[in-house]
């Protein structure tokens, strides 16, 4: 591909033959980066995961957090208020002060949350101590995905990006692990929460050793550091490519003096189609129900008829196991098939599965159907049929909508925006998860399961139109021509970027 862009204000016109064709295993030092990085996702993903049986322990040793649901529901959903709050400042954190260093604060919040909740003596300090997490598993939603990136070859971005992914859905299946490997240990709840700390004082060891991400250093006009990373990660040829796509792009209007703001974002037209992409996205990967599924997978089990609690929790570690391999052929897929082909692909296979799963339990419920003496027989099989379809939703949606979303948000905004918009988007995610865990069991108790799947199989759908509509292809485009698509699409004079746009739209 050939790429004549001239950039106002540049210094010249650059053309840059670009043979893009290294392989995802080719280079030992950016997979180094990435899993280093992958410890945030990891984080973020066990914390998911272990409250749900650390709390049945804690509700046996607090008598007061027994019979109050109030609190039950505030020690659960106060590392998502942590999360929001994290992601909505980390943004900011990110442009100003770095990857390298949010990642570090991120770490030193998550591992004095998990210290703080294994020594609390009473509910209150175990609120306070998932408030930190919360705050450190929000920095690193945002953190971890933008540093992958930035340090990425273009060709395979999106499976490095994704492997953040693989990271988050590893630590949820580890947290069941962990759930299950300290159920008769003295203490049971205090080191299922306080191990968390283990992994986030090593990344934070590790971050120490490991570079800023180099997109960054250029932007703040450290060009000897950057191009010095720069040179670890691309052979020569590769190198002077990327070098002055760096120095070319749009991102010098952006000088390390100047602070972006949030209000720039929705003053311009370019930033506002980019941001309403990218949150559009993020919403829709909770309201699709990935965390209903996740969360409430025993309930749902249950629901269908299969009462034993050892086979609900069976359940969720096998559905744990299946999102994260998913995820890994969502790694293989993303820049194959592009993250806009995944991402309708996976929309409507989720759409089939929610469907099956509310047709289950519909049937299930109009007794009528059911003939006297094979009642049972018929309850099972729809039983079955309900399992079948939570099983096709996580094999449909974890390669697509899983990594997709926080993909496309590592690569769509300007350098000098990239943590702040990523940040904002982190933020819609973490809203709309909250959204999603405190409403589903009483829509539930409201319309009824059946009703409930219809009504996420409808907004769905919606989601597909909003994909097909609003999110452009970026596969195989360089940040820089990803920034020009965004210009042309708001209406911008950039003729010489045609070319760019031909798989985009």
């Amino acid at each position: 591909m050939t790429i004549d862009m001239s950039m106002p204000g540049s210094s010249g016109l650059l053309t840059a033959v670009g043979k893009r064709d290294m392989k995802f295993f080719s280079n030992q030092y950016v997979l180094v980066l990435t899993g280093c990085a992958g410890i945030g996702g990891f984080l973020f993903g066990y914390d998911t995961g272990v409250i749900s049986g650390a709390l049945l322990y804690i509700r046996d040793e607090f008598p007061v957090i027994k019979d109050n649901y109030f609190l039950q529901e505030t020690i659960v959903s106060m590392a998502i208020v942590g999360a929001i709050i994290g992601a909505a400042g980390g943004g900011w954190i990110n442009d100003a002060y770095g990857r390298k260093k949010s990642t570090l604060l991120a770490d030193l919040l998550f591992a004095l949350g998990s210290l703080v909740m294994c020594a609390a003596g009473g509910p209150y300090i175990l609120i306070l101590g998932r408030l930190l997490v919360g705050l450190g598993v929000g920095i690193a939603s945002v953190t971890a995905p933008v540093y992958i990136a930035e340090a990425a070859p273009t060709e395979f971005r999106g499976g490095l990006v994704a492997t953040n992914v693989l990271m988050i859905t590893g630590g949820q299946f580890f947290s069941y692990l962990i759930n299950l490997g300290f159920t008769e240990v003295p203490g049971t709840w205090r080191w299922m929460l306080g191990v968390a700390a283990v992994p986030a004082v090593i990344q934070f060891v590790l971050m120490l050793y490991l570079p800023e991400s180099p997109r960054w250093l250029y932007w703040r006009d450290e060009k000897a550091k950057a191009i010095a990373v720069l040179e670890k990660i691309y052979d020569s040829n590769r190198l002077e490519e990327e070098v002055e796509l760096l120095a070319s792009s749009s991102m010098h209007e952006f000088q390390a003096d100047n602070t972006a703001s949030y209000l720039d974002v929705f003053k311009s037209k370019e930033l506002r189609l980019a941001f309403f992409a990218g949150a559009g996205l993020q919403a829709f990967q909770q309201f699709t129900g990935i965390n209903t599924v996740m969360y409430y997978s025993p309930t749902i089990v249950q629901m269908a008829g299969f009462t034993s609690n050892k086979l609900a929790l069976l359940l969720s570690l096998i559905v744990a196991a299946m999102n994260a391999a998913g995820t890994i052929v969502g790694i293989y897929l993303i820049d194959r098939c592009g993250r806009r082909r995944l991402a309708l692909t996976s929309l409507s296979g989720v759409v089939i599965s929610l469907v099956i799963l509310a047709m289950s339990f519909i049937l299930q419920s109009s007794s009528s159907l059911c003939m006297d003496g094979m009642n049972g027989s018929c309850q099972g099989t729809l039983g079955y049929f309900a399992v079948a379809g939570l099983a096709l939703y996580i094999a449909f949606f974890s390669p697509g909508m899983g990594p997709v979303p926080w993909a496309v948000n590592s690569e769509i905004y300007p350098e000098a925006y990239r943590g702040m918009c990523g940040g904002m988007s982190a933020t819609v995610n973490w809203i709309s998860n909250l959204v999603v865990a405190q409403t589903f069991l009483s829509i539930v108790g409201l319309v009824g399961t059946g009703m409930t799947f219809l009504i996420i199989a409808g907004i769905t759908v919606l989601a597909f139109i909003f994909v097909a509509v609003y999110v452009p292809e970026t596969k195989g485009l360089s940040f820089e021509e990803v920034e020009q698509l965004w210009k042309k699409k708001a209406g911008g004079r950039h003729d010489n970027c045609q070319s760019l746009l031909g798989d985009a739209a």
